[in-house]
């Protein structure tokens, strides 16, 4: 077949996958067996590209040839075909992990071949574009979750790249993988509108989540009835936030804010005073973080 496709079009040559780059002047097409082949966009009619489709997949040089384990989930994720798809066997639960980089600061290709060495074994990337996309993070008991910070610490350092990672919850089956997968895409968008932090997990996420669907009139109520006379006293409001990170324990809340525990309850008995509300009791500190959120 590529014989005889060399005969029509002599600018025909193989993709060489070891240098992560190709000429952009050609329109590249895939076989069935992986066999990657560019033709100058010369040479290339619409008729020619027209044909060359029916038979041939057209390949995007920018990212890495999918392996045969990602282009089982890029099905199985995808609404168009997933109702078709065959379940396969899994051997460990799994999460999807969605990232962001910033743009241009890498190649798909660099950006795997830099990630794969933090797993026990390969993980697939499903891209959305050349700087996002979710990564099927396998899960065993002997090796565990991996700990994203420190790969974010790594490639930053390593690599001088930017990134973010939206961290999903476990899961066991490929059930509702298609609307988890979506929401993990769409949740990645919105908590980035709310939080800079770099890695953030799931539950993390939620109030934010939450936030996002309430009408903004019910979130100025919610923030006016709790924060009150507080609202923009950035000061208090760090306190309760810390504390909240912190599990409610005014122990290590006292010792993040350098404060003596003393003063960190004199000033919750003052925020009680003034609100009615106790930050110590959880429902009630809940309440005070999300509108904490709101106002930032």
């Amino acid at each position: 077949m590529i014989n005889q496709l060399k005969e029509l079009y002599p600018s025909l040559q193989l993709f060489d996958q070891s240098t992560l780059s190709s000429d952009a002047t050609y329109k590249w097409f895939s076989f069935s067996d992986g066999v990657i082949i560019g033709i100058h966009e010369s040479e290339l009619a619409p008729r020619d590209l027209s044909l060359l489709t029916t038979f041939l997949t057209p390949y995007n040089p920018t990212f890495p040839v999918l392996t045969d384990e990602e282009k089982k989930w890029s099905a199985a994720v995808d609404p168009a075909f997933s109702a078709d798809v065959k379940p396969f066997p899994l051997n460990s639960p799994y999460r999807f992990v969605h990232f962001s980089i910033q743009e241009k600061q890498i190649s798909p290709a660099a950006f795997k071949q830099a990630v794969q060495d933090f797993y026990a074994q390969h993980v697939p990337i499903l891209w959305e574009n050349d700087h996002q996309g979710i990564l099927v993070e396998y899960v065993t008991k002997e090796d565990g979750p991996i700990s994203y910070d420190e790969i974010i610490d790594v490639l930053m350092s390593d690599l001088y790249i930017k990134i973010h990672f939206f961290v999903g919850p476990l899961r066991a089956s490929l059930d509702g993988a298609v609307p988890h997968y979506q929401a993990m895409v769409d949740g990645a968008k919105t908590v980035s509108l709310y939080s800079k932090k770099t890695v953030i997990s799931y539950t993390d996420a939620i109030p934010y989540l939450l936030l996002d669907q309430t009408p903004e009139p019910l979130q100025n109520e919610i923030k006016q009835s709790v924060l009150q006379v507080y609202q923009g006293d950035e000061e208090t409001m760090k306190m309760i936030e810390v504390f909240v990170r912190n599990n409610l324990n005014i122990s290590e809340t006292a010792k993040a804010l350098h404060m003596h525990r003393n003063s960190l309850q004199y000033r919750f008995d003052r925020f009680y005073e003034n609100t009615g509300i106790d930050v110590r009791k959880f429902h009630e500190a809940l309440a005070v973080y999300l509108a904490i959120l709101i106002e930032k």
